[in-house]
Parts: C-alpha cells; sequence; structure tokens
C-alpha cells in the first residue's frame, strides 16, 4: 500500500494490482488519510475490487470551507485524475463521494471513462436533506456528538436499531477536520446534478428502501442519464447495499464489460 498526495493537496492510498479505479472517499472526519481501523474498514471493503484493479482512494483537497459547491469538488477529483494519469479512468463513490463522481462524469467527460455510483441519486431526498441539515448545523456549533447522531434517522427506520446506532454515533470523538465535513455537507445540499449531460457508461446501486436517497430518486435518476444501468437491491437501506451479495459481482461485471 503506498501513501501519495495528488494536486491541490489531495491525500490518496493505493493499493492492489491493475488498471486504476478511483475511490472517492466521501463524508469522513479526516482530511488526510484514515489510519488504524478506519483503514482496515476502507481496504477490506475494497479488498475484491483490489484483486484485478489498482485502487486509488482519494480524499478531499485540504482547507475547504463553508459553502463549497459539488461542481467544486468535481472538479479537483477531474484535476487530480488529469494530473495523475494524463487519460480518463473509471471512478467509484458511495454516497456522498457517489454523488462527487456522478457530478465528475458530468461536468468533465475527459477524466472519467466509467462511473460506479452507489447509494446516491441526482439529489438529495427530503429525509436526507434534513439530517443533513441537521448535522452540518451541529457541527458548526462544535456539538460533534449530536452532530454524528443527527445522521441516524436517514440509516433505518428501525426503532431499536436507531437507538443502538444513535448511541455508537454518541462515542464520535471530535473529527479532525470539522470544516471539510461542513464544505462536504453543504455541497450535497446544493446538489442537483445535470444527468443529461453524462456521457461515461454508468452504473447506479441503489437499495429499496434507501431513506436518503429514496428509491423514486434513484430509479429516476437512472432513467436520466444516457444509458445508465440501475441495480435495485430488495430490502437494503442506505449503506445496506455494501452488505448485499451481488455488490461486489455487479460492479466486477460492469467494469470488466
Amino acid at each position: 500500500m503506498r501513501e501519495l498526495t495528488l494536486h491541490g493537496g489531495i491525500p490518496a492510498l493505493a493499493y492492489g494490482q491493475g488498471p486504476p479505479l478511483v475511490y472517492v472517499r466521501g463524508l469522513v472526519p479526516q482530511a488526510g488519510n484514515p489510519d488504524g481501523r478506519s483503514r482496515w474498514v476502507e481496504t477490506r471493503q475494497m479488498d475484491r475490487l483490489a484483486r484485478g484493479r489498482t485502487i486509488y482512494s482519494v480524499g478531499r483537497r485540504p482547507g475547504l470551507k463553508a459553502g463549497t459547491t459539488m461542481a467544486e469538488l468535481a472538479a479537483d477529483l477531474a484535476e487530480a485524475i488529469r494530473r495523475k494519469f494524463r487519460e480518463p479512468v473509471e471512478v467509484m463513490g458511495i454516497s456522498t463521494s457517489g454523488s462527487i463522481a456522478l457530478q465528475a462524469a458530468a461536468d468533465h467527460h475527459d477524466a472519467v471513462r466509467k462511473v460506479v455510483a452507489c447509494a446516491t441519486a441526482a439529489r438529495l431526498g427530503p429525509l436526507g436533506k434534513q439530517v443533513q441539515r441537521e448535522c452540518r448545523d451541529l457541527l458548526a456549533k462544535g456539538e460533534y456528538r449530536d452532530a454524528m447522531a443527527a445522521l441516524v434517522p436517514g440509516l433505518t427506520e428501525n426503532q431499536w436499531a436507531k437507538g443502538a446506532m444513535t448511541r455508537v454515533m454518541r462515542l464520535s470523538g471530535a473529527p479532525e477536520d470539522p470544516d471539510g465535513m461542513i464544505a462536504m455537507l453543504d455541497a450535497e445540499d446544493g446538489y442537483d446534478l445535470a444527468c443529461e449531460n453524462i456521457a461515461a457508461p454508468t452504473l447506479l446501486i441503489a437499495g429499496e428502501h434507501d431513506l436518503v436517497y429514496p428509491r423514486e430518486l434513484a430509479e429516476q435518476t437512472a432513467q436520466r442519464i444516457p444509458g445508465a444501468q440501475l441495480k435495485l437491491y430488495a430490502g437494503r437501506g442506505h449503506m445496506g447495499v455494501l452488505r448485499d451479495k451481488d455488490f461486489h459481482p455487479d460492479i466486477i461485471r460492469f467494469l470488466v464489460n
């Protein structure tokens, strides 16, 4: 595993073997590369994809401030890709980072060859927008544990699970880069994708019971992106798509074909 710094100071990890697959990190507490358990979780999640690809896991540019737009995040990503690879590459993201990947595909055809976007759509659903605004406002006040707990209603409708997840979220310490998290949340709040501008082959993976990016929005997004494929996982919520048995096989088939 190699640690890299891409254009603009964007941190990255590289691991695996094969052609590049750029994996965009989303709403994470640090601007730099993850370490310890966070690194283990990320690499374990991407391990099956790394068997045929070199994963370039990229973070956000240091120094992001409130009011950042999704177009700006996508431009950062696209320029880092241009400088590193000199050609379009496959790009993947999940939730917030899936939105960044789609925005990059819409705005920067010379940087994105294929795009895999999971647990996202052309814009946030009403509940997703509500919980993320609450999280953002609490982060701005320095109420970090309450901020993370505010996201829970978007992750599950099950009352027992809500209680358990809230307790876990409240164990979170202060993020290393709260301003960067606020910037990411601002960008996603104003996000409204021009789906028709995407030219790259696109795979959308959605959960039937996603509360942040609801099924209906995912279906509409797939219909609006020319030639997009949609995989809808029955019974899965927002992050539950990652645990579906078809998650990795669907992505591998899409990238190989």
